[in-house]
């Protein structure tokens, strides 16, 4: 059964505006580059647009996936941009951020599915801003551990590959993917580099058990995992998986310390919660703790 649409009070956010907002709206057009922030409807874009942060989604606005959950646009991607790099590294500078995140769309048209222009952003970025932490958030790139090697070799601070969701709801919501080969994904990076911090997230409220999200969080730890982020699934409309709970703040204010007893260095959990929502505080945090 689904539950209601109607929003609770503690997921109403301010309507995004402000002068940091519109000058990273302006450059993202100017550049032709593109947001998840816009592109997912996050619910935080007027918080960290306004912080100067943002989460830049490369290889198009066109995923060569379905999944349930989420509100990008899928079909046939047009492409693939080789400049996409160079405008992404002129954007960080000229915004000079102290912290960014780089992810994209599935793009399991190309043989390794990105990972090539995944790396050339981050040395971009290194080459004009060295200052800058990056953290990646990447798809499973099928299973290649080719592609994944060529994204750790070029050295983010934070590689983050969500499991989104916990292992029996997993193929309803993204039957494309595997449950298993994204925990392989997060080990396997650790692998190439141990020095990397590696991060997950997952969304709840559709179908799972307090059981079953525990289980996930071991999981996670299982592959040495250090940074996990918790929030409220919301439906992008009604052709996606229904929403079948809101979970209070409470609930989430539990989550985080069943998540930190179990061993991250950090948890962000909250209704509001996304991957990228403070990501530059994670990294401190697991950077102080010594994770990686």
């Amino acid at each position: 059964m689904t539950t209601r649409r109607k929003l609770p009070q503690w997921l109403k956010v301010k309507v995004p505006g402000g002068p940091n907002y519109k000058n990273l709206q302006n450059l993202l057009r100017s550049g032709d580059l593109h947001s998840v922030c816009e592109e997912a409807h996050c619910p935080n874009i007027g918080e960290c647009w306004n912080l100067g942060t943002a989460t830049f989604m490369i290889l198009g606005d066109t995923c060569t996936r379905a999944c349930r959950y989420c509100a990008v646009k899928t079909g046939t991607p047009n492409g693939l941009d080789l400049q996409e790099p160079i405008r992404l590294g002129q954007a960080v500078q000229n915004l000079n951020l102290n912290y960014v995140v780089i992810t994209s769309v599935n793009r399991d048209d190309l043989p390794d599915g990105g990972a090539f222009i995944f790396s050339q952003c981050i040395r971009q970025i290194r080459k004009r801003l060295p200052t800058c932490k990056i953290e990646v958030l990447t798809p499973d790139f099928e299973g290649n551990w080719d592609a994944l090697k060529e994204v750790i070799n070029a050295n983010p601070d934070t590689f983050n590959h969500n499991i989104e969701t916990v292992e029996r709801v997993f193929p309803q919501v993204r039957p494309k993917g595997s449950y298993t080969k994204s925990l392989e994904i997060l080990k396997k990076a650790k692998m190439f580099d141990e020095s990397v911090v590696t991060k997950s997230g997952l969304m709840v409220g559709l179908g799972e058990t307090w059981d079953e999200i525990t289980q996930t969080l071991k999981d996670l730890r299982s592959v040495d995992c250090d940074l996990l982020t918790i929030g409220q699934y919301l439906r992008p409309s009604k052709n996606h998986a229904p929403l079948m709970k809101w979970y209070t703040p409470e609930e989430f204010s539990q989550l985080k310390s069943i998540g930190e007893d179990i061993g991250f260095s950090h948890v962000a959990s909250g209704p509001l919660v996304r991957s990228s929502y403070h990501a530059d505080e994670q990294y401190r945090t697991a950077a102080a703790v010594g994770a990686g």
